[in-house]
């Protein structure tokens, strides 16, 4: 199997460039994104809508937030799409196309 790393041994690659290229060759990175979503929850929308939330689950690019407060989730239906421009402008591309909260 080629291995780029070994071929230029005069280059130096960042640490990231090649957790990035292992994300890629093993097919790892969508799911590796889903799990940096999930636990930078509480970063994103806060320490007050973070205590409300009792579990977080991303199946098929959709998100599933189980929330302990109705007014909450009512309020949050009415957000979707700003909570997935937030994550979007935090993660650069779409990683769920969808949120549901429950």
């Amino acid at each position: 199997m080629y291995n780029k790393y070994e071929s230029r041994k005069s280059e130096v690659f960042t640490m990231k460039e090649v957790v990035q290229d292992l994300l890629n060759t093993y097919r790892l990175k969508d799911r590796f994104d889903e799990a940096q979503l999930i636990a930078s929850w509480e970063k994103m929308m806060g320490a007050p809508i973070a205590r409300r939330t009792n579990k977080i689950f991303i199946k098929n690019k959709v998100m599933f937030v189980e929330l302990k407060s109705a007014p909450l989730k009512h309020e949050l239906n009415g957000s979707k799409s700003k909570v997935l421009a937030l994550f979007r402008a935090e993660f650069g591309h779409d990683i769920v196309n969808e949120v549901i909260f429950m």
